[in-house]
């Protein structure tokens, strides 16, 4: 009984580690990759403490390798966008400009229910509300509601009552996004103007997003110490 009890401590404080490790996300918001070391972790903890005659280094040693290669993987991910993409997915328009993209929803395997249960979860009962509806990575759906239908703000009283579409990232982390440009309606043009003002080049941009009307955010790299 004393072993199983020292065992069960020795591998809680390993778990516990290994999970503030990976980070400070909650369950809904794990990424695929987050979601399968979680549940392996958990697995591989689990049959040590059923079996005392497997070494404890047997269970421990698996779930540090993997905590290790998830955090890894996730420096990784921040430098090449092709392999956060090829890991986690990327975010997929499900309801643009109030149309439903039914082939969209086909390919997420997203049913009628799930789309209104999502919906529902956004405090939105009538779909045609919705002017946009997003599928995060996490699984997530972000919802942008009818100019009509959002709630009301001071900055209102003179704002326009057709508004832009939802601002897109034109570049992350120094890397333009010619998709997000097209979408937008803007020009390379357009982009070089903002960034010859500012005297930057865009790998000195860490974050620029931009809707149709040309109205932008722009947050620059910050400068590391070697």
């Amino acid at each position: 009984m004393t072993i199983i009890l020292i065992r069960t401590l020795i591998l809680y404080c390993v778990v516990v580690f290994s999970v503030r490790l990976m980070g400070k996300r909650q369950l809904g918001e794990l990424q695929p990759s987050e979601l399968v070391i979680t549940i392996l972790v958990s697995n591989i903890a689990t049959l040590s403490l059923e079996d005392v005659e497997i070494p404890l280094l047997h269970g421990i040693l698996p779930i540090l390798v993997l905590v290790c290669f998830e955090v890894l993987i996730s420096q990784v991910s921040l430098k090449s966008e092709r392999i956060r993409r090829w890991i986690s997915g990327s975010p997929k328009i499900i309801i643009q400009g109030g149309v439903i993209d039914q082939q969209m929803l086909r390919e997420l395997r997203f049913s009628v229910d799930d789309l209104m249960t999502s919906l529902r979860t956004n405090g939105v009962f009538d779909i045609t509300d919705v002017r946009y509806a997003i599928v995060e990575t996490n699984g997530t759906v972000s919802v942008c509601l009818q100019s009509a239908k959002q709630p009301a703000q001071r900055g209102d009283v003179h704002a326009a009552e057709d508004l832009p579409d939802p601002p897109e990232v034109l570049i992350a982390d120094g890397k333009l996004r010619e998709g997000a440009l097209q979408s937008t309606g803007l020009t390379r043009e357009w982009l070089q103007s903002i960034l010859r003002e500012r005297g930057l080049r865009l790998r000195d941009v860490f974050l620029l997003t931009a809707d149709s009307a040309a109205k932008f955010h722009l947050v620059t790299q910050e400068k590391r110490c070697v």
